[in-house]
């Protein structure tokens, strides 16, 4: 149930909007208080009734996202009340289930809390970002998903601001680092589109199937030195190539453990 009393409150800045070239365009993004992991959610619940044996959470939160996936992938939508999740197919239909042109995502929506919470939540906007370089989307070329997709040998278009890729430093460039922080650098001749508020690339051909933090640094600049800042900047974005990969949530064990909610 929703507490009408409990209050909320978020941060936002402007920012250029990366679809338009007009400078009066803005729109607002947050101010990120940084990720709350598993251990983070389980020991703000002890926060908040300190009495809970420590394994004890962790075992129900484990064994709720057991039963929420189990739940969504026999065909039920599930409404807990935060949220509602369904599976939905995509791709073209025919007589089978065609891996190649078929994925299955988890669709999740707001639920009655939420909205509530969201209504109890202040918004304090606190001006224009500085010259502030990120990404703000990305979009798979195969599989036209906006949720981190890629797909080895084929187009990958970034969306943000200062990512053009320019200067002379070694350090610049666009990158994929795998799990294992080995790094496969995506060469010049792979670009379609280097613009401040666009990239495009295509994904090398030989990139195994995995999750890659994408990383482009520069040294692109509007106001420094020649367009360029002395020292080269860098921003990260979690993608992944292949098929999904599970979200870690503090162990992920068949039948006698918990697992993620996917």
């Amino acid at each position: 149930m929703a507490n009408d009393d409990i209050k909320y409150t978020l941060n936002v800045q402007t920012v250029d909007n990366p679809l338009t070239e007009d400078p009066k365009d803005t729109r607002f993004v947050l101010v990120s208080n940084g990720t709350a992991d598993f251990d983070r959610v389980v020991s703000e619940i002890m926060a908040l009734n300190p009495g809970l044996e420590r394994e004890t959470v962790e075992a129900v939160i484990r064994f709720e996202h057991r039963v929420i996936k189990r739940l969504t992938l026999n065909g039920m939508r599930v409404s807990n009340g935060l949220f509602s999740a369904v599976a939905s197919p995509k791709g073209r239909g025919g007589s089978a289930w065609d891996p190649a042109v078929n994925t299955l995502d988890i669709t999740i929506a707001q639920g009655a809390d939420w909205r509530e919470a969201i209504r109890n939540t202040n918004i304090n906007v606190l001006g224009p970002k500085a010259e502030v370089m990120y990404i703000a989307g990305t979009q798979d070329a195969a599989t036209r998903g906006t949720a981190g997709e890629a797909t080895a040998g084929r187009p990958f278009t970034v969306t943000g601001n200062y990512l053009k890729v320019a200067g002379t430093d070694p350090e610049v460039g666009i990158f994929l680092v795998d799990s294992e922080g080995q790094e496969t650098r995506v060469t010049e001749d792979y670009w379609a589109v280097n613009e401040p508020k666009k990239l495009s690339f295509t994904i090398p051909a030989g990139l195994a199937d995995g999750t890659y933090t994408l990383r482009v640094t520069t040294q692109f600049s509007r106001s420094g030195n020649n367009g360029l800042l002395k020292e080269p900047r860098s921003v990260e974005w979690p993608i992944y190539v292949g098929v999904a990969p599970d979200v870690p949530s503090g162990g992920d064990e068949e039948e006698g453990g918990g697992g993620s909610m996917g």
